[in-house]
């Protein structure tokens, strides 16, 4: 039967403290460095715009990026994530995990430097690509160097590899905001990237010379070219559509072939899919109910990154709160992630996946609640959205680790690698779809308000940002749908208490 054999490593190595840092170092560049867009663009359009045309609405009439461009450079990165993760894991296995990982290092360096250089007439090329070469980065390296930490660390030393790497995800993405707000403020939002491109350096210094690791394949299957180029096609087309669909128009020629393509080419996908002996993301693993179940809450709880990063520039925008002033009210969210996130595997191994699934959930859902009341003073609302990206950063540690048990512990061994590709490519795509329309709809009604919210909300002391705060509730209320439907999802499919979800599984040969 067609499958992998393990390759023979250079005999006694071990994993040590120096490769482990270069690890976290490059899993580092991604969450901390490339996440911080979202809390600085609105610094990052002042700079390369210039002055404003209309200081009020803090508009420009002839914008080298204007606001949807900088929507799509935000949430561009975790699509690209999202589409090459799997690609890039299986890449990995056959061709060395140290190589795929300082070829990641290697692209995160190239994304940053454009990022760093646009300017001019190409800052919206050298914008989006920056962050797309940035996916591609993040996409090399969160497979490869995990297999790293499975590879070269045993027992007691392999959980402290896994902690460490989760440290610097976890840790890198809930620090982002602060990082990124105080950087941006006191010497400018090009020097993230700058740090970036110095950390990346540092992480190829300490990973170079490591024996190789991959796999020796005994699998004659054709790459899966076909799947993974209409997924690509799919997938693009429909970011265009949910970013650029209020500019161009909804119901113009443009948006409805867009949207057709992103119909017809994800239609496609599940056929040629079937019919591959090697897919690049195999349907037949939707037929575990907790599987399914899991991996579509994982990817809408991902998708609610869009209430952090949606109140990150109100605060800015509607507050007149500098980058830095914003950043730190998301201590809480960065403090309860870290903190909290082993207390999410106690509670699986006290009551099984559902129920600490369904608590973290509803956390999340309390946080975008605390949320929703733009129309106080900024003296009160800060308060909330201190409280509540605690609470969500909370909501997320409870999730994550009963989440992952919960999709790939119910998979036959040999489905494994798979499920876990299928389930982290969930994650980034969640984030950028999540992103991208919460700031979708938020740049919508940004300019004429959403009259319905001020039917219900009466804004307090200002009255020329009300279009701003309207507009950011109609993106919270948006946010709060998709985490509806996660606990909707987990209530389904999840089982109770501690019970395995094997006999729901169909069988296998």
């Amino acid at each position: 039967m067609a499958g992998t054999i393990p390759a023979p490593s250079r005999t006694g190595f071990r994993g040590n403290d120096r490769l482990l840092l270069g690890i976290v170092l490059g899993v580092v560049t991604f969450w901390l460095f490339a996440g911080t867009t979202g809390t600085v663009a609105p610094n990052i359009l002042a700079d390369v715009n210039g002055a404003y045309s209309d200081p009020v609405h803090k508009t420009w009439a002839n914008p080298l990026i204007d606001v949807s461009a900088m929507n799509l450079a935000v949430s561009v990165t975790a699509l690209f994530s999202g589409m090459f993760i799997v690609v890039a894991g299986g890449l990995a296995d056959r061709v060395g995990r140290v190589r795929i990982s300082l070829i990641g290092n290697g692209l995160g360096i190239l994304g940053s430097l454009m990022i760093v250089l646009a300017a001019g007439p190409l800052a919206l090329p050298l914008m989006l690509g920056g962050r797309a070469v940035q996916g591609l980065s993040a996409a090399c390296i969160m497979p490869a160097t995990m297999a790293l930490v499975k590879a070269y660390w045993d027992g007691p030393g392999r959980q402290r590899a896994v902690s460490m790497w989760s440290i610097g995800s976890w840790g890198g993405s809930g620090l982002a905001s602060i990082f990124g707000g105080y950087v941006s403020t006191f010497v400018g939002w090009r020097w993230i990237f700058v740090a970036s491109i110095v950390i990346s350096v540092i992480s190829i210094l300490l990973m170079r010379g490591t024996p190789e690791s991959k796999v020796a394949q005994t699998d004659t299957a054709k790459f899966d070219f076909a799947g993974v180029a209409v997924f690509m096609v799919s997938m693009l087309a429909l970011m265009v559509v949910l970013i650029f669909g209020a500019k161009i128009g909804w119901l113009t020629t443009t948006t409805i072939g867009l949207f057709a393509v992103a119909v017809v080419g994800l239609s496609l996908l599940v056929r040629v899919e079937k019919r591959s002996a090697k897919p690049f993301i195999d349907f037949a693993l939707f037929g575990n109910r907790t599987f399914t179940g899991a991996t579509i809450s994982n990817f809408l709880l991902n998708g609610a990154i869009g209430l952090l990063i949606v109140t990150q520039q109100l605060l800015q925008i509607a507050g007149g709160m500098k980058a830095s002033e914003a950043g730190l009210l998301t201590i809480g969210y960065a403090v309860a992630i870290i903190a909290f996130i082993r207390i999410g595997e106690k509670l699986l191994q006290r009551f099984g996946p559902r129920r600490p699934m369904v608590w973290g959930s509803l956390i999340v859902g309390v946080a975008t609640v605390l949320l929703l009341p733009t129309n106080l003073l900024l003296s009160e609302y800060r308060w909330l959205a201190v409280l509540a990206y605690a609470l969500f950063g909370l909501g997320l540690a409870f999730y994550a680790t009963p989440s992952t048990d919960a999709a790939l512990a119910n998979l036959p061994a040999d489905q494994a690698g798979a499920g876990s590709g299928i389930y982290k490519m969930a994650s980034s795509l969640g984030g950028a779809i999540g992103a991208a329309v919460s700031l979708a709809l938020f740049t919508a009604y940004s300019s004429t308000g959403a009259q319905f919210v001020g039917d219900v909300l009466v804004n307090q002391g200002r009255t020329d940002n009300t279009a701003v705060r309207q507009a950011a509730v109609v993106a919270l209320v948006f946010n709060l749908v998709m985490v509806v439907i996660a606990v909707v999802s987990i209530m389904a499919t999840v089982p109770k208490g501690r019970e395995r979800a094997e006999a729901q599984a169909p069988a296998h040969d």
